[in-house]
């Protein structure tokens, strides 16, 4: 399904949302049930949905870099679940991916998660089972770590990218688990738009933009207007040079923190081949007669071990099947090297603290965005070098991305695309560090 001008609503952001959570109090509960969302314009119709706390996405859970997170799951929406916190260095046991981590959180049952919060940064939480439908009926949001000494800032704006695929009703179109959808390029919503933390700015304002990409399939290409600054972090991680925002490019999961001088109404531009489509905007009022002059700083560097001069073992990831894509060896729609799904015993095994280059082989026709449970790594940029830290990498089409990561956390640990028909439909598997 195609987007329309009329999927790009520019309405205020934050009807869906309630209050951000604050610094976190523990223990929370974080119950997951069904809810109504003004998805469209104030005065169109509502979307049945599902959300945590009454809302989605769900409260922004907000809290300091060492803290610990410490809450209880509730599951009431009918079928089972559980809570995946995307991004976070987390022990195995609380990465929330049914049957591999932990037991199904079956309807009328909880979970307790409890873990260390050991990174600053923009991270995300959402459902882990039947994701490809759960995160689109609407169970995710925020996790926000902050620094021990965060940037100046006057405004910290928590920015969801995301598309539903509704009737102009509001009515939410029920095909999921379309296999057209998993073959292709998953399920593309029908309308889009931004939700925003806060609606209005002043001219002069210091702001930092978390953007997140929650949609399950749509990469969003992204030109922001109204503000001069940096991109300082991307999935979480500092840059160690803040670097220029221009076009963005925001694959499902991965996110871009941008530290950034309002200079008028700050505009969210999904540019096409056409005229541009306005995703929202936050207004500016006023000015600001005392603004924060100090250059944009980087962030803290993450405490993460650095790579080892050369890899202790390699390997290739081929990413095989789909629509208009070659035969496979697997027995689904997609594969890995030849396997479709979670295999028995691990594609891979790797002792604490080794380092490991990853080739990610795309042989298909569309594009995947790579993500790896309980770890960060580097893209290996053109040069040779060694890019930012991601823990989602977008692989295009026909196209070779390697990536190198010091596998440090033990345990069991998904790999997959996050393109959740896609991963549905067989484009997934595990890997061990002991």
């Amino acid at each position: 399904m195609s987007l329309s001008r009329r999927s790009f609503l520019a309405s205020s952001a934050a009807a869906l949302w309630l209050p951000r959570a604050g610094l976190a109090a523990s223990p929370a509960i974080l119950r997951a049930a069904p809810v109504t969302a003004q998805i469209l314009p104030e005065g169109d119709g509502v979307t049945e949905m599902l959300g945590y706390n009454g809302s989605t996405p769900g409260p922004e859970l907000r809290y300091r870099q060492g803290d610990t997170l410490d809450l209880r799951f509730e599951n009431a929406i009918g079928d089972g679940s559980a809570v995946h916190w995307h991004g976070i260095r987390i022990d195995n046991a609380m990465d929330g991916v049914p049957y591999l981590t932990q037991t199904m959180v079956e309807d009328g049952e909880s979970f307790d998660y409890r873990f260390s919060l050991p990174d600053a940064g923009t991270y995300w939480y959402h459902s882990h089972n039947r994701s490809w439908e759960q995160v689109a009926r609407g169970l995710y949001g925020p996790l926000i770590i902050e620094e021990a000494n965060p940037p100046a800032v006057d405004h910290d704006i928590t920015v969801i990218v995301d598309d539903w695929r509704i009737e102009r009703t509001g009515e939410m179109i029920e095909d999921f688990g379309s296999r057209h959808d998993f073959s292709h390029a998953g399920r593309l919503g029908s309308f889009a738009r931004i939700i925003a933390s806060v609606d209005q700015v002043r001219r002069g304002d210091r702001v930092r933009l978390r953007l997140i990409n929650t949609a399950t399939a749509r990469i969003f290409p992204l030109e922001l207007s109204g503000i001069e600054g940096k991109i300082v972090a991307l999935d979480g991680m500092g840059l160690a040079t803040p670097a220029q925002i221009g076009r963005l490019m925001i694959a499902p999961a991965q996110r871009v923190d941008i530290l950034a001088h309002v200079t008028d109404t700050i505009a969210f531009t999904f540019p096409t081949r056409g005229e541009p489509y306005p995703m929202g905007e936050i207004k500016a009022d006023g000015d600001n007669p005392t603004p924060i002059t100090e250059p944009i700083p980087a962030l803290p560097a993450a405490d993460v071990p650095r790579p080892a001069a050369e890899p202790n073992q390699t390997a290739t990831l081929t990413l095989q099947g789909g629509a208009m894509g070659g035969r496979h060896a697997g027995d689904d729609i997609w594969a890995l090297n030849g396997i479709s799904n979670l295999p028995d015993a691990p594609w891979r095994s790797f002792k604490r603290g080794e380092t490991v280059r990853l080739s990610l082989v795309n042989e298909t026709a569309f594009p995947h965005g790579i993500h790896l449970h309980g770890h960060h790594f580097h893209e290996v940029l053109d040069d040779g070098s060694l890019g930012p830290l991601r823990d989602t990498s977008l692989v295009m089409r026909e196209q070779r991305r390697d990536i190198v990561c010091v596998f440090d956390n033990p345990g069991k640990w998904l790999l997959h695309c996050h393109m959740l028909g896609h991963q549905a439909a067989g484009m997934k598997t595990w890997v061990e560090v002991v």
